[in-house]
Order: structure tokens, then C-alpha cells, then sequence
């Protein structure tokens, strides 16, 4: 008896949820809903449910049914859903390309280790050149080339479906299926996924790494002064000189006061903010609290930097962009030697920066494309 096209597909979900190779995306695969239709060219995904065309089913191989499959879930481990949006919005047929040529790759790989089991249709976009590359390196070297990234691909992209409310839940399902997914291929003796593994990895100390971004541009900071005493020391009467850096200049603190974050995560932040103002004392620490726009702009600098750890509340509570940072960085001409942003890092965020910026991210998952990026738990 010859199966529909839904019947194969729900073999396919059922083979490779034993199948050593995939066992990591069994949870994954139960994420958002699955559904296969006449109306679909080829396959379809907005992040988080996945059509598949029942034609194109038919048209395919077991094995190229399950790279397919891969493909379209793979698009959720990356969440391309709000990571990249703001690419679409530049050109959404590269963006498209670019994300496919990134996890296709993936599949490839995978295809090499496993042949039979998974393979990729004819028409996926593949090119080693893009090999090591993220979705925006790719973007930019498609735009390099007059945007000639090749036609079609094997599926759509309508991630503009997913509203901003839903992508902190989704984000939170997804996380929680790559790890049930790891677990379950460690203890059934699974493939070791090389990419749920980036995804699992503990972070280094926050703080640390924030404290050594801001030595990082802080040059010339072997001077010391007797004129502004340490406070780290006073605390404990002793009266020390205080280091200090005669190029360490402006530094802007950018918050998002969108909503996302708690005063618990607010407080520990600044209070880490402080501490390191008061030992690389830069001359002005600009702080803006910023949701889908500027919001505030307070100015402390080297007698008011304590005062910044009492602040307890924020304005904003609207959207959420934290490319405005930028934008009011420029258009106020504040020329800082260093950017710090925290967000939970469902923002657009900008293609190019000028200036060395750290993003102090909440979301364990989520990188900047640009600048460097540390995970906060606190």
C-alpha cells in the first residue's frame, strides 16, 4: 500500500527519533506544529511550525525527506525567526539564501557521516565558500557579489509571524529541546552534535569578561593618582592612590528598559557598572535607558559614579531596538571609547558599529553579529 504524503513524513519524524544521527532533534521536532498541504511549493517555516508541500513530498526520497526535515528544524535551533530579522527587512531573498547556505552545510556534513539515512534535495543552495561563516557574513558576501545568490532554494521563509511576545516563549521551548534532545542522544548512545553542543556550553563569569572588555580599551591605565583616592580601599581606611587613564574617556551604558528586564537583573548590572568606573575611571559615563527609542540620557562622571547603583527605576516599557543606541551615539556626536549594552537580545541589532561595543546579553543563546557578546545570569 503506498503511503500519503503525511504518512511519510510521520515515518520520517518516527525514523529519525531513532536514528543515532538525529536522535538531538527529537524534541526539537515537536516543536510548534507540522501540517503537509497542496498550496505549499516546497516546504515552509515561520520559526516555529513547519508546512511541508505534498507534492514536493512526493517528489522526494526517504532520505532527502529527512534533510528536508533537518533543514526546516535546523531554522529553529538557529532561530532565525528574530536573530536575523533585521536582514529580511534589508532584502529578504538573500536573507533567505544566506540562513539556507549556513544550515545546509550542517546537513552536508551530516549527509557525509550517514549516507542513506540523510541526504539533501537537488535544489538546496550549498557552497563550501561559505563554510565557518554566519548568516550576516554570508548576507554580506551575497551583497558583495550584486546579490546573485543563487535562485530558489527548497523552502520559505515567513518568520514575520511570530510576533515579539512569542519569541521570548518560543525561545525558551527551543532552549529546553536542544538540551532534552542532548540528554536523550547521550543516553542512547546518539551522535554527539557539535552544534547543540555550542548551544549547551557554560559561560565563562560575566563579570569577568565584562571587567576585561573595558581594560581592554582602556590604554595607559599604569598612572596613578593620590589627588582621587581609592575607593575600593577606603572602605577598609586605607588611603591608596587610584589608577587611572589620561585616554580612557567617554563610556555609554545602554539599557533596555523594554520590559524584558527585572530590577534584579538592573541592579546586579550597574552595580557591576559602578565597580568598574570606580577602578578605570573614565571621565563620563553617558547611561540611556532605551526601548523602541531613547528614553532618558542621564551624564554621571567620576564624583557621581556610586549615585548610578541607587538608580531603581527606568523609563521605557514600549518596543524594543536597540539600534537606536547607536543612532543617538552619533546624532548627539558623544564620541565614546566604549558601548555597553544590556538586553535580553530580542532586538534588532545593527550591521555596523563604529565603536568597540560589548552586548551584556540575558538570553544564553543568543550572539551579536557584531561587537562581543557575554551572557549574564544573575
Amino acid at each position: 500500500m503506498k503511503l500519503t504524503p503525511e504518512q511519510r513524513l510521520q515515518k520520517i519524524h518516527v525514523r529519525m527519533m531513532g536514528h543515532p544521527a538525529t536522535l538531538s532533534y527529537s524534541a526539537i521536532l515537536m516543536v510548534g506544529d507540522t501540517e503537509v498541504r497542496d498550496d505549499i511549493p516546497t516546504a515552509c517555516t515561520n520559526g516555529r511550525d513547519v508546512l511541508y508541500g505534498a507534492d514536493f513530498i512526493r517528489s522526494l526520497e526517504d532520505s532527502e525527506i529527512v534533510g528536508l526535515v533537518l533543514h526546516e528544524n535546523l531554522h529553529k535551533v538557529y532561530q532565525h525567526h528574530w536573530l536575523w530579522k533585521h536582514l529580511w527587512k534589508e532584502n529578504a531573498q538573500l536573507a533567505n539564501q544566506a540562513a539556507d547556505y549556513v544550515i545546509n552545510l550542517e546537513i552536508a556534513d551530516m549527509e557525509k557521516k550517514h549516507k542513506g539515512f540523510v541526504k539533501l534535495p537537488d535544489c538546496a543552495l550549498l557552497d563550501e565558500g561559505f563554510r565557518g561563516m554566519n548568516t550576516q557574513e554570508v548576507f554580506s558576501k551575497l551583497k558583495e557579489k550584486g546579490g546573485n545568490g543563487g535562485q530558489g532554494g527548497m523552502d520559505e521563509h515567513r518568520f514575520d509571524e511570530i510576533s515579539e511576545a512569542e519569541c521570548h516563549e518560543l525561545s525558551k521551548e527551543i532552549e529546553q529541546a536542544v538540551r532534552q534532545g542532548a540528554m536523550l542522544a547521550s543516553k542512547m548512545s546518539g551522535d554527539a552534535n557539535r552544534l547543540f553542543g555550542e548551544l549547551m556550553r557554560p559561560q565563562v563569569d560575566w563579570r569577568e569578561q565584562l571587567r576585561e572588555f573595558v581594560s581592554s580599551v582602556s590604554a595607559g591605565k599604569d598612572d596613578s593618582t593620590w589627588a582621587r583616592p581609592s575607593r575600593r580601599w577606603l572602605q577598609h581606611d586605607l588611603y591608596m592612590p587610584q589608577s587611572f587613564s589620561e585616554t580612557m574617556g567617554a563610556v555609554v551604558v545602554g539599557v533596555d528598559t523594554s520590559g524584558s528586564l527585572g530590577d534584579k537583573e538592573l541592579a546586579c548590572f550597574l552595580s557591576e557598572i559602578v565597580a568598574i568606573c570606580n577602578t578605570v575611571s573614565p571621565t563620563t559615563l553617558h547611561l540611556l535607558e532605551v526601548d523602541a527609542k531613547v528614553q532618558a540620557h542621564t551624564v554621571y562622571d567620576r564624583e557621581t559614579f556610586d549615585s548610578l547603583e541607587q538608580k531603581k527605576s527606568f523609563k521605557g516599557g514600549g518596543g524594543t531596538d536597540m539600534c537606536r543606541i547607536f543612532e543617538y551615539v552619533e546624532e548627539n556626536k558623544l564620541e565614546p571609547e566604549a558601548i555597553i549594552v544590556l538586553t535580553d537580545g530580542y532586538t534588532p541589532f545593527p550591521n555596523i558599529i563604529k565603536y568597540p561595543t560589548l552586548w551584556a546579553i540575558t538570553s544564553e543563546h543568543i550572539l551579536a553579529p557584531a561587537g562581543s557578546t557575554i551572557h549574564i545570569n544573575t
